[in-house]
């Protein structure tokens, strides 16, 4: 099991990141409001793992801290819900965001998020409200702080909409969707990280 990976960010290509470890490339899936913790390229990373092992494929899934990677391996637990589609969760909604929704049985707002029917909603909120008494949800777990446009600069405005726009296709949203929602909220003040958190915000809530 490999449960944490330390070492240099070489890239970040939709929802997965590069990471340089000693030589060898790792390549980690991750929910987007991780992508918008993570420094620039060369900078040093550290995420805490869960590693899945398939017959065709092994694949690790990276998380800023351990609370966020408990709260994965809970929703996984969850009948119908795999590693890709906790991930897809993770992105439209912080851990306290999706935690409220849970405690409170919001199936309207699960449902925003894509790939999440009624059904898997609704069996998301009967099973996740008990499996939550397993984590002590303060105040600080699931927050994540943007980056600012200073830290995460990028010189081409439409290449920080073209790159967010493909991060929101490879979470499963529609071409339309996601150039609807980038307009939205994209202004040449922004970094990608901020506009695509942004434009999930804004179509959940939407």
């Amino acid at each position: 099991m490999i449960g944490r990976i330390q070492g240099e960010l070489l890239g970040k290509y939709g929802n997965t990141v590069l990471i340089d470890v000693r030589g060898i490339g790792y390549e980690v899936d991750a929910p987007l409001s991780v992508l918008c913790e993570l420094p620039g390229k060369g900078g040093g990373v550290t995420l805490y793992t869960h590693f899945v092992v398939r017959e065709d494929a092994q694949q690790l899934y990276g998380f800023m801290s351990l609370q966020d990677r408990d709260f994965f391996r809970l929703l996984i637990k969850v009948n119908g819900v795999g590693p890709k589609m906790a991930v897809t969760i993770m992105s439209g909604m912080s851990v306290l965001e999706l935690a409220d929704c849970f405690m409170r049985e919001d199936v309207t707002q699960l449902v925003k998020l894509p790939g999440v029917g009624k059904k898997t909603a609704e069996r998301l909120v009967i099973e996740m409200k008990d499996k939550l008494k397993q984590l002590s949800l303060s105040g600080s777990i699931g927050e994540q702080d943007l980056l600012s446009a200073e830290q995460q600069p990028l010189n081409d405005y439409k290449a920080r909409q073209s790159e967010a726009e493909a991060a929101l296709l490879a979470l499963g949203y529609k071409p339309a969707e996601a150039k609807k929602a980038i307009a939205a909220v994209a202004s040449e003040g922004l970094s990608v990280e901020q506009i695509i958190r942004d434009a999930l915000k804004g179509m959940v809530k939407g």
